[in-house]
């Protein structure tokens, strides 16, 4: 996994053009239930971040595609969850973690908005807190707001925390 996503970094890194739309579908894959189970794309996202600085590409549009893509993301698996309520359970890959669904359930139920906010930024729970949304049938609005707004929010941290970390290397990389 870790050398895929070398080599989509590689690749944005020789064709910058295509950072924007790359950064979209890792995000929109990271924010997706079930795909992000299988394919955690978060640290293509950070590696992408890393070539902002470095490799001089526009931040706007790379963080602009990277919160639609998360967005979308969660939008399709709250209407998964949703239209197939009984059935998310039952099928793969959430039928092999069986814990899964019930903790974004309470997670969805104690915190409410907010949860989808705080469901972005926690590795199984960014899988789940939609889906459980979904099922669980809170307010489509509601949700909405929550989803896009913390979908930037998301997308800017990890983009972010990349280009840090890029710049305190080269920073030791000179100083040493």
């Amino acid at each position: 996994m870790e050398e895929a996503f070398r080599g989509i970094a590689d690749f944005v890194r020789d064709h910058q053009a295509w950072a924007a739309p790359i950064v979209l579908v890792l995000a929109f894959g990271e924010s997706l239930a079930f795909i992000s189970l299988l394919v955690p794309a978060w640290g293509a996202l950070v590696a992408i971040g890393a070539l902002i600085g470095a490799a001089d590409i526009s931040f706007w549009p790379v963080w602009i595609a990277g919160g639609i893509g998360a967005a979308l993301g969660d939008w399709l698996s709250y209407w998964f969850g949703f239209k197939y309520k009984e059935h998310v359970a039952q099928m793969w890959p959430l039928s092999r973690y069986p814990d899964l669904l019930p903790r974004g359930e309470a997670f969805v139920k104690n915190w409410g908005v907010p949860s989808i906010f705080i469901g972005r930024f926690f590795g199984p729970l960014r899988a789940s807190v939609p889906l459980a949304a979904g099922i669980f049938e809170m307010p489509y609005w509601r949700f909405q707001v929550a989803n896009f707004v913390s979908a930037l929010i998301w997308a800017a941290a990890l983009l972010l925390f990349g280009d840090v970390i890029s710049l305190i290397v080269e920073w030791l990389w000179r100083a040493v």
